[in-house]
Protein backbone atom coordinates (compact mmCIF):
# COMPACT_ATOMS: atom_id res chain seq x y z
CA UNK A 1 0.00 0.00 0.00
CA UNK A 2 1.13 3.53 -0.71
CA UNK A 3 -0.69 6.84 -0.24
CA UNK A 4 0.54 10.41 -0.47
CA UNK A 5 -1.92 12.93 0.94
CA UNK A 6 -1.80 16.73 1.04
CA UNK A 7 -4.17 18.41 3.49
CA UNK A 8 -4.68 22.13 2.89
CA UNK A 9 -6.64 24.64 4.94
CA UNK A 10 -6.38 27.73 7.08
CA UNK A 11 -5.61 28.18 10.74
CA UNK A 12 -8.35 26.92 13.02
CA UNK A 13 -9.79 24.30 10.65
CA UNK A 14 -8.01 21.35 12.25
CA UNK A 15 -5.58 20.53 9.46
CA UNK A 16 -2.83 19.29 11.75
CA UNK A 17 -5.24 17.14 13.80
CA UNK A 18 -6.58 15.63 10.58
CA UNK A 19 -3.06 14.61 9.59
CA UNK A 20 -2.50 13.05 13.00
CA UNK A 21 -5.73 11.06 12.82
CA UNK A 22 -4.90 9.64 9.40
CA UNK A 23 -1.34 8.89 10.51
CA UNK A 24 -2.53 7.08 13.64
CA UNK A 25 -5.00 4.97 11.67
CA UNK A 26 -2.24 3.98 9.26
CA UNK A 27 0.21 3.13 12.05
CA UNK A 28 -2.42 1.06 13.82
CA UNK A 29 -2.78 -0.85 10.54
CA UNK A 30 0.93 -1.70 10.68
CA UNK A 31 1.97 0.76 7.98
CA UNK A 32 4.85 3.23 7.98
CA UNK A 33 3.98 6.92 8.12
CA UNK A 34 5.77 10.23 7.82
CA UNK A 35 4.11 13.60 8.26
CA UNK A 36 5.09 17.23 7.97
CA UNK A 37 3.26 20.52 8.55
CA UNK A 38 3.76 24.03 7.27
CA UNK A 39 1.74 26.25 9.56
CA UNK A 40 2.90 29.78 8.69
CA UNK A 41 0.54 32.35 10.19
CA UNK A 42 -1.97 29.69 11.19
CA UNK A 43 -3.30 31.54 14.21
CA UNK A 44 -4.22 34.49 12.00
CA UNK A 45 -6.16 32.50 9.43
CA UNK A 46 -3.11 31.84 7.29
CA UNK A 47 -2.33 28.79 5.19
CA UNK A 48 -1.77 25.42 6.86
CA UNK A 49 -0.52 22.50 4.78
CA UNK A 50 0.16 18.96 6.00
CA UNK A 51 1.83 16.15 4.08
CA UNK A 52 0.96 12.59 5.08
CA UNK A 53 2.91 9.77 3.45
CA UNK A 54 1.86 6.17 4.05
CA UNK A 55 3.64 3.04 2.82
CA UNK A 56 4.41 -0.54 3.76
CA UNK A 57 8.14 0.07 3.29
CA UNK A 58 10.64 2.80 4.24
CA UNK A 59 9.69 6.38 3.40
CA UNK A 60 12.64 8.60 2.53
CA UNK A 61 11.11 12.00 3.27
CA UNK A 62 8.02 13.40 5.00
CA UNK A 63 7.64 15.93 2.18
CA UNK A 64 6.50 14.99 -1.30
CA UNK A 65 7.48 16.51 -4.59
CA UNK A 66 4.97 18.19 -6.91
CA UNK A 67 2.88 15.74 -8.88
CA UNK A 68 3.02 12.98 -6.25
CA UNK A 69 -0.14 13.34 -4.13
CA UNK A 70 -2.80 10.68 -4.56
CA UNK A 71 -5.25 12.84 -2.61
CA UNK A 72 -5.66 16.57 -2.09
CA UNK A 73 -7.89 17.17 0.92
CA UNK A 74 -8.95 20.82 0.83
CA UNK A 75 -10.63 22.35 3.86
CA UNK A 76 -10.92 25.62 1.89
CA UNK A 77 -11.20 25.88 -1.92
CA UNK A 78 -8.55 28.57 -2.38
CA UNK A 79 -6.03 26.62 -0.31
CA UNK A 80 -6.82 23.51 -2.34
CA UNK A 81 -6.11 25.43 -5.56
CA UNK A 82 -2.86 26.70 -4.06
CA UNK A 83 -1.72 23.12 -3.38
CA UNK A 84 -2.96 21.68 -6.68
CA UNK A 85 0.59 21.33 -8.10
CA UNK A 86 1.20 18.53 -5.58
CA UNK A 87 -1.61 16.40 -7.04
CA UNK A 88 -0.58 13.66 -9.43
CA UNK A 89 -2.41 13.30 -12.77
CA UNK A 90 -5.74 11.63 -12.07
CA UNK A 91 -5.42 12.14 -8.32
CA UNK A 92 -8.51 12.64 -6.16
CA UNK A 93 -9.69 15.94 -4.69
CA UNK A 94 -12.01 16.17 -1.68
CA UNK A 95 -12.86 19.80 -0.98
CA UNK A 96 -15.09 21.82 1.30
CA UNK A 97 -17.57 23.93 -0.66
CA UNK A 98 -17.27 27.05 1.49
CA UNK A 99 -14.54 29.66 1.35
CA UNK A 100 -12.65 31.52 4.04
CA UNK A 101 -11.70 34.74 2.28
CA UNK A 102 -8.22 35.99 3.17
CA UNK A 103 -7.95 39.37 4.84
CA UNK A 104 -6.25 40.89 1.78
CA UNK A 105 -9.21 39.94 -0.42
CA UNK A 106 -11.69 41.38 2.05
CA UNK A 107 -9.80 44.66 2.46
CA UNK A 108 -9.31 45.16 -1.26
CA UNK A 109 -12.85 43.97 -2.03
CA UNK A 110 -11.37 41.50 -4.51
CA UNK A 111 -13.71 38.77 -5.72
CA UNK A 112 -13.02 35.46 -4.01
CA UNK A 113 -15.29 32.92 -5.67
CA UNK A 114 -15.61 29.44 -4.21
CA UNK A 115 -17.59 28.04 -7.17
CA UNK A 116 -14.96 29.28 -9.64
CA UNK A 117 -12.19 27.63 -7.63
CA UNK A 118 -14.12 24.38 -7.37
CA UNK A 119 -14.72 24.41 -11.14
CA UNK A 120 -10.97 24.83 -11.61
CA UNK A 121 -10.28 21.90 -9.29
CA UNK A 122 -12.73 19.76 -11.26
CA UNK A 123 -10.93 20.64 -14.50
CA UNK A 124 -7.43 19.96 -13.18
CA UNK A 125 -7.94 17.05 -10.80
CA UNK A 126 -9.18 13.52 -11.27
CA UNK A 127 -12.25 12.58 -9.26
CA UNK A 128 -13.45 15.65 -7.35
CA UNK A 129 -15.77 15.35 -4.37
CA UNK A 130 -17.32 18.54 -3.03
CA UNK A 131 -18.61 18.45 0.54
CA UNK A 132 -20.94 21.01 2.12
CA UNK A 133 -18.89 21.31 5.28
CA UNK A 134 -21.00 24.12 6.73
CA UNK A 135 -24.14 21.99 6.49
CA UNK A 136 -22.47 19.08 8.26
CA UNK A 137 -21.11 21.34 11.01
CA UNK A 138 -24.61 22.80 11.49
CA UNK A 139 -26.10 19.30 11.62
CA UNK A 140 -23.59 18.16 14.25
CA UNK A 141 -23.75 21.43 16.16
CA UNK A 142 -20.09 22.44 16.06
CA UNK A 143 -17.84 24.21 13.54
CA UNK A 144 -14.89 22.19 14.82
CA UNK A 145 -15.83 18.92 13.11
CA UNK A 146 -15.13 20.03 9.53
CA UNK A 147 -11.78 18.22 9.45
CA UNK A 148 -13.26 14.89 10.54
CA UNK A 149 -16.18 15.22 8.12
CA UNK A 150 -13.80 15.68 5.19
CA UNK A 151 -11.69 12.72 6.30
CA UNK A 152 -14.90 10.69 6.37
CA UNK A 153 -15.72 11.75 2.81
CA UNK A 154 -12.24 10.84 1.60
CA UNK A 155 -12.23 7.47 3.39
CA UNK A 156 -15.66 6.54 2.05
CA UNK A 157 -14.48 7.37 -1.46
CA UNK A 158 -11.51 5.03 -1.09
CA UNK A 159 -9.11 7.95 -1.50
CA UNK A 160 -7.08 7.39 1.68
CA UNK A 161 -6.54 3.66 1.45
CA UNK A 162 -7.91 3.20 4.96
CA UNK A 163 -11.43 2.19 5.88
CA UNK A 164 -13.94 4.37 7.68
CA UNK A 165 -13.77 1.90 10.58
CA UNK A 166 -9.98 2.31 10.84
CA UNK A 167 -10.33 6.09 10.91
CA UNK A 168 -13.07 5.86 13.53
CA UNK A 169 -10.92 3.64 15.72
CA UNK A 170 -8.04 6.14 15.53
CA UNK A 171 -10.44 8.95 16.34
CA UNK A 172 -11.70 7.13 19.44
CA UNK A 173 -8.11 6.60 20.62
CA UNK A 174 -6.98 10.17 19.92
CA UNK A 175 -9.75 12.45 21.18
CA UNK A 176 -10.98 13.24 24.66
CA UNK A 177 -13.96 11.02 25.51
CA UNK A 178 -16.46 13.89 25.56
CA UNK A 179 -15.56 14.76 21.94
CA UNK A 180 -15.76 11.27 20.50
CA UNK A 181 -19.50 10.91 19.79
CA UNK A 182 -19.74 14.28 18.05
CA UNK A 183 -16.76 13.51 15.83
CA UNK A 184 -17.95 10.01 14.99
CA UNK A 185 -21.22 11.56 13.81
CA UNK A 186 -19.24 14.03 11.67
CA UNK A 187 -17.12 11.23 10.21
CA UNK A 188 -20.22 9.32 9.18
CA UNK A 189 -21.93 12.46 7.85
CA UNK A 190 -18.90 13.13 5.67
CA UNK A 191 -19.03 9.56 4.40
CA UNK A 192 -22.68 10.00 3.45
CA UNK A 193 -21.91 13.28 1.70
CA UNK A 194 -19.21 11.56 -0.32
CA UNK A 195 -21.73 9.10 -1.69
CA UNK A 196 -24.32 11.70 -2.67
CA UNK A 197 -24.16 13.13 -6.16
CA UNK A 198 -20.40 13.47 -6.60
CA UNK A 199 -19.02 12.36 -9.96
Amino acid sequence: MKANIVIAGVGGQGTVLAAKLVARAAMDAGLRVRTSETIGMAQRGGSVVSHVRIADSAIASPLMAPGCADLLLGFEPGEAVRCLPFLKPGGAVVVNAHTVAPVAAALSQTEYSGPAMIDYLRQCGGRTIVVDGDAICAEIGSPKVLNVALIGAAAAAGAIGLSLEQIEDALRKSLRPKLVDMNVKALRAGARASAMGNP
